[in-house]
């Protein structure tokens, strides 16, 4: 389902018979940000003009009844926050205030040689977006209304560009509140930075948790045919660089619990999983729990990312990235290089085909650093250019977001049959690494391309938690 956006804009009645076309120009205006902000792929419910305090809780109730997801509140002209209030309390959803001028500059010469006071004052009016700013943000303050402004002008990308990242953010909001996540298995043990109260997660976030068990994996794994086997092995070829020192008994054992993983996410409708298992060596949840990288490295190239260690934290960061376009990998800290003044981040498990530098190797790993047995990991590193690092924290005081800006950059990483990039910071390493911890993260984080921490600070706005951005 498409993000739902509230419009509407503020005018003062008084003015429509005072001056000729006044309310015929800022319904033009209207009617072009209505198209542009449509053409971000979201649906518009648009309550037009509100001029009056009756036609405010008309169109408090029409956007009310569309269940939008975020509201845009155009200011026209100068309008009374009478008319704004009864729409922001009635719809309880973040008001994001449009000050947006027609044009960037009045043209002053012209305009003072008019000689028509009534005319110009008209033309003055269709310019006044400011002055209802301050009166609207008094209110929203002194009522607990939450909100943000946009500043600019019809024509100005950079203000377009900050409404653009509002819709996003909003959309990823819409799929998290949508998000079924499964959780298979049980958690690390001993691992208490991911421990998680999924309750909490459930308030924050809206997310709905499904308790997987190894059994129903199992069932389905059970029930894969050789057809459908032989399938997923050309899948595999298509996805995957799959070195020769891979064994095709290995292969075969990854395609059929991939297999098994696309049965139990469509049986559930999940669109995000968390897992991790052990089980008794030589068992088939052993088997089973040791041949799940290549299938749930799939998934999350698909937006149905899956995080290793059970840690649903960091499936949610990783939901928030794909959501945000930005792919999001699975990703703990690895080393540290001082020369360089850079930092490496890696997993054995899950990535995201999207976000990776060329193909990503499916190689044959002789050991789980950790963990039970062996079997086919991915080697990969992260595009080079910009990136995002984002954690979900959930401290003391409840749940935040941690967020910080690097870029992915060339140079030697380990061979370990692992995915592993750089990163370099610009506060350097040290400094990096000591902020990012004080924080109090989990070890993992979600790793996605672009510089998007204005993105995330908007979806945390939007959610009403704490964003702290390092760099």
């Amino acid at each position: 389902m498409n993000t739902k956006v509230g419009l509407f804009g503020i005018g003062l009645e008084t003015y429509w018979a005072q001056f000729d076309g006044l309310l015929d120009h800022l319904k033009i205006y209207q009617g072009e940000i209505r198209d542009r902000i449509a053409s971000f792929g979201v649906d518009v419910v648009d309550a037009g003009m509100v001029d009056n305090p009756v036609k405010a809780g008309e169109a408090a109730e029409y956007l009310k009844k569309q269940d939008v997801d975020i509201v845009f509140l155009y200011v026209a002209t100068y309008a009374l926050s009478s008319t704004v209030l009864p729409v922001a309390r009635k719809l309880k959803v973040p008001v994001i205030i449009l000050n947006l001028q027609p044009v960037a500059r009045l043209d002053y010469e012209t305009f003072n040689k008019s000689g028509d006071s009534g005319r110009m004052t008209g033309i003055w009016l269709e310019h006044c977006q400011a002055c209802s700013v301050p009166e609207i943000a008094c209110v929203f303050n002194r009522t607990g209304i939450r909100y943000e402004i946009v500043t600019g002008y019809l024509k100005d990308e950079e203000a377009w560009k900050d409404i653009q990242a509002w819709t996003e953010a909003a959309g990823a909001v819409r799929a998290l509140c949508n998000n079924r996540m499964g959780i298979l298995g049980h958690y690390y043990c001993g691992m208490l930075d991911v421990y998680t109260d999924i309750t909490k997660q459930s308030a924050v976030f809206g997310t709905h948790f499904e308790i997987l068990e190894m059994c129903e994996l199992k069932k389905y794994r059970d029930s894969v045919t050789f057809e459908e086997v032989e399938e997923k092995i050309r899948e595999f070829g298509e996805a995957f660089d799959i070195v020769p020192e891979c064994e095709p008994a290995e292969i075969e054992r990854a395609a059929r619990t991939s297999i098994a993983l696309d049965r139990i996410i469509k049986h559930h409708n999940l669109s995000s999983m968390a897992y991790y298992y052990e089980g008794e060596g030589g068992n088939d949840y052993e088997n089973m729990v040791t041949s799940v990288i290549a299938g749930n490295t799939l998934l999350t190239s698909n937006n149905i990312p899956v995080a290793g260690e059970c840690e649903v934290k960091n499936a949610q960061a990783m939901k928030i990235m794909a959501e945000l376009g930005a792919g999001g990998s699975f990703s703990e800290f690895y080393l540290m290089d001082f020369e360089d003044d850079i930092v490496m981040l890696g997993h054995d498990g899950p990535a995201h085909f999207a976000i990776a530098q060329g193909r990503v190797k499916l190689v044959p790993l002789p050991v789980y650093h950790g963990k039970p047995g062996k079997g086919l990991s991915i080697q990969m590193s992260v595009k080079y250019g910009p990136v995002t690092l984002l954690s979900v924290v959930e401290g003391a005081d409840g749940i935040s977001l941690l967020v910080a800006e690097g870029e992915s950059v060339p140079g030697p990483v380990l061979q370990i049959g692992n995915t592993n990039s750089r990163y370099r910071f610009s506060i350097g390493a040290k400094r990096f690494m000591n902020e990012w911890s004080k924080y109090g993260p989990a070890h993992h984080c979600a790793i996605g391309v672009g510089h998007i921490a204005g993105k995330i600070e908007k979806l945390a706005f939007l959610l009403n938690i704490p964003v702290n951005i390092v760099c």
